[in-house]
C-alpha cells in the first residue's frame, strides 16, 4: 500500500478523529476510520489501526470498544472538558455584557470544538436560546490583556475614556486627553469589568470600565499608590461599590425585616452578621460607598429595610426622597 501524503501525521489524525466523532453516545467503525484517514491522505487498514487504537490507549487516551451485532464501534471518553462544563462555560460567554456579539461567536466556536460534532449541537442550541445587550467595543479584550500585561510588568498605562451621546456617538471625555493611570487591580461588578487605578494627580485609587477605555497603551513609567492599594480589603470593598461609583467606604447599620436575610447575604456574603432585635427582624452593618446606587438598592427593597445610622447617610437618603418627590410631582 503506498504512503499518504500525511503519513506521518497518522497518531494526531486519528486522535482528531475520535474526538470529533465520538463521545459517550456515538462511535465510530474501524471502516469509518480508514475512510476519514484517507480524506487527510493517510492510508489505514484494519491491521495498524488496532495497534494505532493501542498506541493511543498507552499515551492515555481513553478508548473503548463495544460491539453491535457484527460491528464494533469505539469511543472516546476522556476528554478536556466534559458536556456540563462546556454548558456553562459557554452560557457564561454568551451571557457577558462586556463580550460583544462577534466575539461571542467566536469563543463558543472554540468551546465547541473541544467536544464531538454531536454534543457541540447542543451548544449551539444554547446559544441560540440566548440573547441580550452585549458591549459594542471590540477591543476591550485587547485591553484587559494590556491592563494584566501592566500589572505584571509593574508598569503605568495610558488611555483615552468616552461615553456615549445623545446621537449614539462615542465622545471622548475630557477633550480627549489622556489618562495616566497606574493598575492594581480588575473587578467585576454589575456584568462589567472595571479598573480599580491609582490617579498620581489627584493622589487618589479610581474606578473606570474597561469598555469604555481606547488606545490604551503601557507606558515605561513604574506605577505609583502601592501602599494605597495594599491599604485596600479588596473582596470587602468590591461587595459595597454600587455601580462602581467612588467615594469614602461608611459603615452603614440597617434595620431589616427577616424576609431580606438572603438577599442581604448575596449581596455582602455569608460572613456579614445579622442581629435578631425582634421575631420579625435583625439588624446589620455593612461596608459601603454611600453613592447615589446604594441609596436606590435601599429604595428598591421597598418598606422591608430602613437605613438607621449614621446620621449622614440617613440625611443622604432624606435629601434623595426629597429629589425624587420633587422630580414626580
Amino acid at each position: 500500500m503506498a504512503k499518504g501524503n500525511n503519513q506521518k501525521l497518522k497518531l494526531l489524525f486519528l486522535a482528531k478523529i475520535l474526538k470529533e466523532k465520538t463521545d459517550e453516545e456515538h462511535g465510530i467503525s474501524v471502516q469509518e476510520m480508514i475512510t476519514l484517514l484517507n480524506e487527510y491522505e493517510v492510508n489505514a487498514d484494519r491491521k495498524t489501526i488496532y495497534l494505532d487504537l493501542e498506541e493511543l490507549r498507552h499515551f492515555g487516551m481513553e478508548i473503548v470498544s463495544e460491539q453491535d451485532g457484527r460491528n464494533v464501534y469505539y469511543r472516546l471518553l476522556s476528554k478536556d472538558f466534559e458536556l456540563p462544563e462546556l454548558k456553562l462555560l459557554v452560557d457564561a460567554v454568551q451571557g457577558s455584557k462586556f463580550i460583544t456579539e462577534r466575539k461571542s461567536r467566536d469563543l463558543i466556536k472554540k468551546l465547541e470544538s473541544l467536544v464531538s460534532v454531536y454534543e457541540a449541537r447542543q451548544l449551539h442550541r444554547q446559544v441560540v436560546l440566548s440573547g441580550r445587550v452585549k458591549t459594542m467595543n471590540e477591543s476591550i479584550y485587547y485591553s484587559v490583556d494590556k491592563i494584566h500585561s501592566a500589572i505584571n510588568q509593574d508598569r503605568q498605562i495610558k488611555f483615552r475614556y468616552f461615553q456615549w451621546n445623545v446621537k449614539k456617538e462615542e465622545e471622548f471625555r475630557h477633550d480627549g486627553a489622556w489618562y495616566y493611570i497606574s493598575p492594581w487591580a480588575l473587578v467585576w461588578d454589575d456584568e462589567n469589568y472595571y479598573l480599580i487605578g491609582f490617579d498620581g494627580e489627584s493622589g487618589i485609587m479610581k474606578h473606570y470600565r474597561v469598555d469604555k477605555m481606547k488606545n490604551l497603551e503601557v507606558s515605561k513609567e513604574k506605577r505609583e499608590g502601592k501602599e494605597i492599594f495594599q491599604e485596600m480589603n479588596l473582596p470587602r470593598y468590591s461587595k459595597g461599590l454600587f455601580g462602581m461609583y467612588g467615594g469614602e467606604e461608611v459603615s452603614v447599620t440597617l434595620l431589616c425585616e427577616n424576609y431580606l436575610a438572603g438577599t442581604i447575604i448575596d449581596r455582602f456574603g455569608k460572613d456579614i452578621m445579622l442581629i435578631p432585635v425582634d421575631e420579625g427582624h435583625f439588624r446589620t452593618h455593612v461596608q459601603v460607598i454611600a453613592s447615589g446606587p446604594f441609596l436606590g438598592w435601599i429604595i428598591a427593597l421597598g418598606k422591608g429595610v430602613r437605613i438607621i445610622g449614621p446620621e449622614s447617610v440617613v440625611e443622604a437618603m432624606q435629601t434623595e426622597i426629597r429629589r425624587l418627590a420633587e422630580q414626580y410631582l
